[in-house]
């Protein structure tokens, strides 16, 4: 069973506050488009991924999704992460789909084969939770069929997200994936992406925007 993928994307002027003085916020829309443009394409190249769905209200989000053959949704307000996650999710079940991947804009070392093994053989029903680098939050969600579970993305995210499938009596599974474990909201973040791309390369356009 292959998935639909949805990413939800914020305005890009909204995006991104937390970074403080490591990014000038003039530069801040450059790197998040830069982030957007790295997800999308390692996207593209994953083989279990049939279809991906932009979810955003930011125009060159509109674009980046044009150029990588994403579909975009953009009829809702600017809403939460979680809120334009189900969204999309909603819009992909509408047309059929029976598995979705809500995946970060902002991990952009995602890795296609890593993405490729996630979806492999997954069940139905099933939730996959995919935590961030310190194991509290949820950076992306495999939710089959796409309403299993209601998203609930942020802080202590993880457990959330399990707690909703046991009570839906759905199985579920945790794995760590360490190109979607970093997603880049601080200043440690940008040093510990700067640690990783120095060492095994990628993220080109978001190491470009660094000037990594």
């Amino acid at each position: 069973m292959r998935a639909t993928a949805v990413v939800p994307v914020k305005r890009f002027a909204l995006a991104k506050s937390r970074l403080g003085p490591g990014v000038e916020a003039t530069r801040k829309p450059e790197l998040v488009a830069a982030m957007v443009g790295d997800v999308l394409e390692a996207i593209g190249r994953a083989r279990m991924v049939e279809r991906t769905i932009v979810v955003s209200q930011e125009p060159l989000a509109a674009e980046l999704a044009a150029a990588a053959g994403a579909e975009l949704v953009s009829d809702f307000d600017d809403a939460s992460h979680s809120a334009a996650a189900m969204t999309g999710a909603r819009a992909a079940a509408a047309t059929g789909a029976r598995c979705v991947a809500l995946l970060p804009g902002d991990c952009p070392l995602l890795d296609p084969r890593e993405l490729d093994r996630m979806l492999t053989g997954v069940p139905d029903p099933y939730v996959g939770v995919i935590p961030d680098r310190h194991g509290t939050g949820t950076n992306a969600l495999v939710l089959a069929p796409p309403d299993a579970i209601e998203p609930s993305f942020g802080e202590g995210s993880k457990e959330r997200h399990v707690a909703a499938a046991r009570a839906a009596g759905i199985p579920y599974g945790v794995e760590e994936l360490a190109s979607l474990g970093l997603d880049l909201d601080t200043p440690a973040d940008i040093v510990a992406l700067t640690m990783r791309v120095e060492r095994d390369g990628g993220a080109r356009r978001t190491a470009r925007a660094l000037g990594i």
